[in-house]
């Protein structure tokens, strides 16, 4: 005789409890805790479809109050702080910005950046430019 299927119920949530401490965000954990929920119904003899009833609307419910909740602690980064504190600063082309080679960088300050046109057309080197956007360590740049 296999495993029973509380057993792998069980084991699917030991997976996603263990995997949620190596990852970030609380993604595993509710999952976890849904295939804890249908190991638990399952152990009481309830069928498949309210195993997975279960899995499935505890799972999601608190995807959404977590979310929720988060949304409410979390606060919006102020603009004109970390990466954003570039926007409409003014940089000099070091490397030609070529967005179909991918190429290009900018020194805004003391610090260099990989750099992006936001028109799409090149931009010379020695040409100064003005941050319109940054995307993660890459700024967007227009010719001034």
């Amino acid at each position: 005789m296999g495993i029973p299927i509380w057993m792998l119920w069980m084991i699917l949530a030991a997976l996603c409890i263990i995997g949620e401490i190596f990852t970030a965000g609380f993604f595993l954990l509710w999952f976890g805790i849904g295939a804890a929920a249908a190991g638990a119904a399952a152990l009481l003899g309830l069928g498949a479809a309210w195993q997975w009833g279960l899995f499935v609307v505890l799972t999601a419910v608190l995807f959404a109050v977590s979310r929720s909740f988060a949304e409410r602690l979390t606060k919006k980064q102020p603009s004109g702080v970390g990466a954003d504190r570039f926007i409409g600063g003014e940089g000099l082309v070091l490397e030609r910005i070529d967005n179909v080679k991918n190429s290009g960088s900018v020194r805004l300050g003391k610090e260099e950046w990989r750099a992006s046109s936001e028109s799409g057309d090149p931009i010379s080197a020695g040409k100064k430019v003005e941050v319109v956007k940054v995307e993660g360590t890459h700024l967007i740049v227009r010719p001034l």
